[in-house]
């Protein structure tokens, strides 16, 4: 579980800009560094998707669909505990409307992350068995 926070861990600066940004109403104008950010998660997602199914289909186990997804887009999981930390960190809501409305918007995030995460997961992963089964040789 602990190498499924590295996806995470590419996106944890940003985060707390991108955060900062949209409840504490700072403009956030770095939009190219963002793009090099999303790049940087795509590749650490796709890296650590791959070895893991690669440890999986060494051990025999080939039932590597969900589990390549759930590998990368476990992730999601840290976002929203980061999203808790931010809460009672840096934000001063008092009001449970104005509570419920922020965990429900950070937990619709999380899932959006979890879903292009665990995509970006599998995709690397399908592309990697198929491009290793293509090379074996039947004879």
């Amino acid at each position: 579980m602990t190498i499924r926070i590295l996806p995470f861990g590419a996106v944890f600066i940003e985060l707390f800009f991108i955060l900062t940004s949209i409840w504490l109403n700072q403009f956030y104008y770095i939009f190219g560094f963002l793009f090099l950010v999303f790049i940087i998660l795509v590749v650490t997602c796709a890296e650590i998707t791959i070895v893991l199914c690669y440890f999986q289909l060494c051990s025999e186990d080939y039932l590597w669909w969900w589990r390549s997804y759930l590998t990368s887009g476990s992730s999601a999981l840290y976002l929203f505990l980061y999203a808790t930390f931010y809460f009672f960190t840096k934000l001063e809501i008092t009001k449970l409307v104005s509570a419920i409305f922020y965990f429900g918007y950070m937990l619709i995030a999380s899932y959006a992350f979890f879903v292009v995460t665990g995509t970006i997961g599998f995709y690397a992963c399908f592309w990697f068995t198929r491009l290793i089964y293509s090379s074996v040789k039947i004879d």
